[in-house]
């Protein structure tokens, strides 16, 4: 069945990329009296949904926050479900993503989660490296503030080399050295469970993006919700820092 908001989009109108801060693992599970695992497992149900909604409509990108370079800080026997879940994840939906012809990138520095998650991702990222499709990027041991950091640093040791020069730095310059310079910006971002802040997430990259904040916990988000995501972006008019 067409929800409504489905039914309201202009198809030929949808947003290049859309980015998701999945929020509400822990309060979904807490509500229903059960262990924040368990939240946590039925949100990749729900990135499950998305990833699916996505791709059908054909959303060129879509990026995922799946974990943060603060979600180190959670209890050790969270961190070690999570990285267990990411692995999981992969290597359940891997063929069906492949056959999709969805391609897997990763933003943030991955190589210091556990092996076996690094080998799972790079697995994922070989085998889906040559597909045309919607570009899942998922964004895994990254905060937008090392980032811009670590670019910064790049740049520095570009012009102590010779390589570059102050009045050759330019944003088209800081863009490229980003995780995503090889993708275009967000034009929507969604945040789910209430929250109305951006957790140090894309800092630069959402200068212009449309922001979409719902209720909804992100185990409880669905098709409806995304395309209501969808038709409020349709609705605005961006303007860009210009007049129209």
């Amino acid at each position: 069945m067409v929800s409504k908001y489905e039914e309201m989009i202009d198809i030929k109108k949808l947003p290049r990329h859309i980015a998701v801060i999945m929020d509400g693992n822990g309060r979904w599970a807490s509500q229903k009296l059960m262990p924040r695992t368990m939240g946590h497992k039925a949100g990749m149900q729900a990135l499950k949904r998305t990833v699916e909604a996505c791709a059908e409509i054909k959303i060129p990108i879509l990026s995922v926050y799946a974990f943060s370079t603060e979600n180190w800080k959670r209890p050790a026997e969270e961190v070690n479900y999570l990285m267990q879940l990411l692995v999981e994840y992969i290597e359940k939906e891997i063929n069906e993503l492949h056959k999709n012809n969805i391609k897997i990138k990763i933003t943030g520095d991955y190589s210091t989660l556990p092996r076996v998650c690094i080998s799972s991702i790079n697995n994922a990222i070989e085998k889906t490296g040559n597909n045309t499709g919607m570009i899942f990027n998922i964004a895994l041991n990254y905060g937008s503030r090392k980032e811009i950091l670590r670019v910064v640093q790049q740049i520095a040791a570009q012009v102590k080399s010779g390589k570059a020069s102050p009045d050759t730095i330019d944003e088209n310059l800081i863009n490229s050295l980003l995780y995503t310079g090889d993708i275009p910006d967000p034009d929507l971002l969604i945040r789910t469970a209430g929250e109305m802040r951006l957790s140090n997430f894309m800092l630069w990259q959402i200068a212009y993006t449309e922001l979409f904040f719902t209720q909804c916990m992100w185990p409880d988000f669905n098709r409806e919700v995304l395309m209501n995501a969808i038709w409020s972006y349709q609705q605005r008019e961006r303007r860009f820092g210009g007049l129209k």
